[in-house]
């Protein structure tokens, strides 16, 4: 692998941050995650709005424009040998190199990595079997504290999720917000469906506007579907017909148990296939 540090591409083993790099000291960075099919990557223009619209929430001043930032992702896939195969594509923008202390008003470069590799799709048999998950003890960020909306690389609270839902054997682990609404997997996003309606969590509930979210709420009417984003329990989640999660990587993973509770007939149900094939993938 080929790391990108700063617009210097170099082998993995060669790559080097300064151990007192404000991202790996304090997690004071955001990133991205994106893919591309055979060389095209998928919405990548919503994937730099979103990194320029944490970067604004967290006052980081990003010195690249995202022409340049677009250029530097282009020639990290390529010296990968990537162009012609599906990718996975991260893009991380840390504060900078700095001092030791909080105090984030020190005259500092940021400092960007962007990393690209082989992406391995999965097979059918992971989209007819689906994911287990179970909701879990840790709550999602308070909108007033970290806002999940924020892609931040302080990402332990995410991290505690997935490890209490391995714990128990689970896929995945759905986290509440400090209402007890259902918010969204430790990197997805969530929809069910119930009496022919996608059905989502909104934003204000403490959820990532996840960009695959964002396509499938634009291909559901193509599909003689609507979609509501509401405040959901996880009720609303156990009675549903159909659930699904999105994520950019394996676009949607249809969801067949929650916490014991078997979704429908506790395979991939016809809608979310309807959807998996109506994704709109480049050409």
């Amino acid at each position: 692998m080929l790391v990108n540090i700063n617009g210097e591409i170099k082998p993995l083993a060669e790559a080097r941050i300064s151990p007192l790099d404000r991202g790996y000291l304090y997690g004071d960075g955001i990133f991205e995650t994106l893919r591309s099919y055979q060389g095209q990557i998928f919405k990548l223009a919503e994937h730099l709005d979103r990194l320029f619209a944490s970067a604004k929430a967290v006052l980081l001043d990003i010195p690249w424009s995202k022409e340049e930032l677009t250029a530097q992702i282009e020639a990290t896939v390529e010296a990968n040998g990537l162009t012609e195969q599906d990718a996975y594509i991260r893009i991380s923008l840390s504060r900078g190199e700095a001092g030791i202390g909080i105090d984030p008003a020190v005259e500092v470069e940021p400092t960007l990595m962007v990393i690209a590799k082989e992406l391995e799709t999965p097979g059918p048999e992971f989209y007819e079997q689906g994911w287990k998950v179970t909701t879990v003890p840790t709550r999602r960020n308070h909108n007033e504290t970290v806002n999940p909306r924020i892609k931040s690389c302080n990402f332990l609270n995410s991290i505690l999720a997935k490890a209490e839902a391995k714990l128990v054997g689970a896929d995945d682990g759905i986290m509440l917000n400090q209402q007890g609404f259902i918010t969204e997997g430790t990197v997805s996003n969530l929809f069910l469906l119930k009496d022919k309606q996608l059905k989502t969590p909104p934003l204000s509930a403490g959820v990532l506007a996840g960009v695959t979210r964002e396509v499938v709420i634009e291909l559901a009417p193509s599909l003689g579907l609507t979609v509501k984003e509401e405040n959901l329990t996880r009720y609303d989640f156990y009675t549903a017909d159909e659930v699904f999660a999105t994520v950019t990587s394996v676009e949607i993973i249809p969801i067949v148990e929650i916490d014991g509770r078997v979704i429908g007939e506790g395979t991939c149900g016809p809608v979310t296939a309807k959807i998996l094939k109506g994704f709109p993938r480049p050409e």
